[in-house]
């Protein structure tokens, strides 16, 4: 499967200079996204529209991702000016992004997928409020941490059930939970090569739920501290078992392509799942970020 040309589509709603010269995006949802557009493909109703589908989903995503990028705790007195225009132009470009789906979907006639899609972003920023509020009074399990960040990779893939007939629609919300559930152990893998990114990580809560009394107490009294995070990751073996977590759920995606009617469709999302089996050996990072 040749590199996503929606995401070659998405390019011209997502370039623009005072973005580009003031701040970061996130990665763009190259994976979920060739997945919708794949088994879209395959659908008699939606074969026509996947194109535009993909595409307005990707955007919606970004903006939300987007807007995920905003540091909550940075105010106006701590930051300067060039920090507080990165943060107004996050926001600004993750609204505009999440705006750019209503209107090529109005343009195009599909008013029941602005309301699916709006019903859908108002559940994953629900899943938002509910996770966020679980790490701040740290009652989180690392199996939550991982089931609600699949949930919020899926959340708005999910919207076009309603397309996929006969066993496209019972395998479709299996299908994109274990594929987000894999992206987001990707993505905790990538963590571990970033230490200020490891205080909120599957690590972390893995630890403060199996580890000793000890190391959970120091654990929650020196979260900030990147050097004793690492040093307690290396001592959990979390690479190790994170590997281990990847290549369970890629295998069962593998065995969930094979149920497919489509074996040109199975063997074309093949491709999707080899990363993942790459990522357990930690994979180089410009590989991993192809993902999305």
């Amino acid at each position: 499967m040749t590199r996503n040309r929606i995401a070659q589509m998405a390019q011209k709603y997502m370039e623009h200079d005072m973005i580009a010269r003031h701040t970061d995006l996130p990665a763009f949802p190259d994976g979920r996204v060739r997945l919708l557009n794949a088994v879209l493909a395959h659908q008699p109703a939606a074969a026509p529209q996947r194109e535009l589908f993909s595409l307005v989903t990707a955007l919606v995503q970004m903006g939300l991702d987007t807007h995920d990028l905003v540091k909550n705790d940075v105010s106006g007195e701590k930051a300067g000016t060039i920090q507080m225009r990165a943060r107004q132009l996050k926001v600004l470009a993750g609204d505009y992004f999440s705006g750019r789906f209503y209107h090529l979907l109005a343009q195009a006639g599909q008013i029941d997928m602005i309301r699916r899609l709006s019903e859908a972003v108002c559940d994953v920023n629900r899943i938002k409020i509910a996770l966020y509020g679980k790490m701040k009074q740290m009652r989180l399990n690392a199996e939550e941490y991982l089931t609600h960040g699949a949930e919020l990779r899926s959340g708005l893939f999910l919207s076009f059930g309603h397309l996929m007939g006969g066993l496209y629609s019972r395998l479709w919300p299996e299908l994109l939970e274990r594929f987000s559930r894999c992206e987001v152990l990707m993505q905790e893998l990538m963590r571990l090569e970033t230490p200020d990114r490891l205080n909120e990580s599957w690590g972390v809560w893995h630890i403060l739920q199996e580890g000793s009394e000890e190391d959970r107490k120091a654990l929650a009294a020196r979260a900030e501290d990147t050097g004793f995070v690492g040093h307690l990751m290396e001592k959990y073996a979390i690479a190790d078992l994170l590997g281990g977590m990847l290549r369970q759920s890629a295998g069962q995606l593998q065995v969930l392509l094979q149920r497919l009617p489509s074996d040109k469709l199975a063997k074309e999302l093949q491709a999707l799942v080899e990363p993942f089996f790459k990522g357990t050996a930690l994979v180089p990072a410009a590989a991993i970020k192809e993902l999305g």
